[in-house]
């Protein structure tokens, strides 16, 4: 049956160029590019294309370009070329479209409104070169108050602390699951993580028992709903273990990874059947309250001895205040908080780009509901979902995060394109996907460096900004909403973010 559907990409091949050394058909795992002995050319299938830009890139001669096709609609403000794309689709298959990565529509992105202060006369800003500047952020509950004595010169803390993560710089890998993505990419944020003093999450798809000695005083581990490879191993390797609640690209839907994915090594790490569907319900099926929730991380805490610290990560939804409190008083020593632009490997595209809210909201609005309970100590903040550079993060530290987590800046600093295939298992980068000969192009040694390289250099500029504001610790800065300012934005949006106007 021919498709209605226009192709997304147009592919332009100067053949005066091309040397025919079918370098882009080997590159591309989709088909797009094939060999005609016949005519002895090339050829190119824009209805295949992805829009990864690998074979652009390892193209020897410069000869191919990739890019998106001009829209052949009547232009109509209510039904864009998108719309009217996947209405088609789905007359076509019937089915649920999915997609990968994180929420591409254009929602107002709060960080681009908002404007850091800077020291000047009266606060002399600091030197990160050559003073100190102290990154090193410690995630978990912290006691009301402390206890301490003093004899002979040295001091004694009575007090009882609570198990912590301790973070050399604030900036955490985020749940990504072997399985969704590849073995190297998996590895290769562990490495990075250890070399950076950080730590990474291995998602919902457990961890390779071969990595657990190495990296697992590096790891977060999660339990979701399916329970996928935990066992008391799994909990007790790890500095931390996450309750994955719901995840910012689908919040309340639980979680998929397509058969197509599930390869052997993934499925011995996972405990289930070779090439079955991963699948998550959409709730955990021994929580329904709050109670629950308690029963749960106490159970967790009892596994670990009470040696590591529990997380518990949520999607940013409406009242996501209200129940971040109930998840504090169930015991819980850090909250993950998931905004709409959080990225996924799978997820219904309608779910993915309509539900949930930015994550830069739910920051001020958790901290602050927090505070206000006086309860703020008991647990640390991590904020995900659409952390895209340095000044996002010391942004969302000034809105009262304690950290934050990254996946797909991650992944782009590793190679990703966002070319939003990653449920295919195609993944031409080798990331997304457990196809041997595509997930062989990733290096570990490389990838990993790419991953240490930009945490230092955002830790560098982080320092650098806290300098500028006369601040010598990030401890400082966390929910001192004071040295944020808004411009271009509601009066609604400013109260819910707790921030003044510029020139306030």
């Amino acid at each position: 049956m021919k498709s209605f559907v226009f192709p997304e990409f147009e592919i332009t091949r100067d053949e005066e160029k091309c040397g025919q050394c079918r370098g882009c058909e080997r590159q591309c795992s989709f088909g797009t590019h094939t060999y005609d002995p016949l005519t002895d050319r090339l050829i190119s299938d824009d209805y295949k294309c992805a829009g990864c830009q690998r074979c652009v890139i390892f193209c020897p001669k410069d000869a191919i370009v990739v890019r998106p096709t001009q829209s052949f609609y009547r232009p109509n403000a209510s039904w864009s070329r998108e719309k009217m794309d996947d209405l088609k689709k789905q007359a076509e298959t019937g089915g649920v479209i999915l997609t990968g990565c994180g929420n591409d529509k254009p929602f107002r992105i709060y960080w681009d409104h908002i404007v850091l202060n800077a020291s000047q006369v009266t606060n002399p800003s600091i030197d990160p070169l050559r003073e100190p500047m102290e990154l090193r952020t410690f995630l978990g509950a912290k006691p009301d108050l402390m206890d301490i004595s003093t004899t002979n010169g040295d001091v004694e803390i009575k007090t009882e602390i609570s198990p912590n993560l301790m973070v050399e710089t604030p900036i955490l890998f985020s749940a990504m699951s072997y399985g969704a993505i590849s073995y190297n990419a998996f590895r290769s944020l562990a490495t990075a993580a250890r070399q950076s003093g950080t730590f990474f999450n291995t998602g919902e798809g457990g961890l390779p028992k071969e990595m657990r000695q190495e990296f697992g005083k590096c790891a977060i581990v999660q339990v979701a709903s399916g329970r996928f490879g935990i066992d008391a191993e799994y909990l007790n390797c790890a500095s931390a273990v996450e309750i994955k609640v719901g995840q910012g690209a689908k919040p309340g839907i639980g979680g998929h990874l397509p058969g197509e994915k599930v390869s052997l090594e993934v499925a011995a790490t996972r405990m289930i059947p070779v090439g079955t569907d991963a699948i998550s319900p959409a709730p955990h099926h021994d929580i329904y309250s709050i109670e629950d929730l308690s029963m749960l991380i106490t159970a967790l805490k009892e596994a670990t001895n009470y040696e590591k610290p529990i997380s518990v990560k949520i999607a940013a939804v409406h009242n996501f205040a209200a129940i971040g409190s109930g998840i504090v008083r169930a015991g819980a020593d850090i909250i993950a908080i998931d905004g709409l632009r959080g990225g996924t490997g799978a997820a219904p595209k309608v779910i993915r780009d309509n539900v949930g809210i930015p994550i830069e909201l739910a920051i001020s609005a958790l901290d602050r509901r927090l505070k206000n309970e006086g309860i703020r100590n008991r647990c640390s903040i991590i904020a995900a979902g659409g952390i895209r550079c340095s000044a996002d993060v010391i942004k969302a530290i000034a809105l009262g995060a304690d950290a934050v987590y990254i996946g797909s800046a991650a992944l782009i600093a590793m190679g990703c394109t966002l070319c939003q295939k990653c449920y295919t298992g195609k993944c031409n980068w080798g990331i997304c996907t457990q196809d041997p000969r595509l997930s062989g192009r990733l290096n570990v040694d490389i990838a990993s460096q790419r991953l240490t390289n930009l945490i230092h250099a955002w830790s560098h500029e982080i320092s650098e900004m806290l300098g500028g504001m006369g601040i010598n610790a990030l401890e400082s800065l966390r929910g001192n909403r004071d040295h944020l300012r808004g411009v271009g934005l509601y009066e609604w949006e400013m109260d819910v973010l707790g921030i003044k106007g510029a020139g306030e």
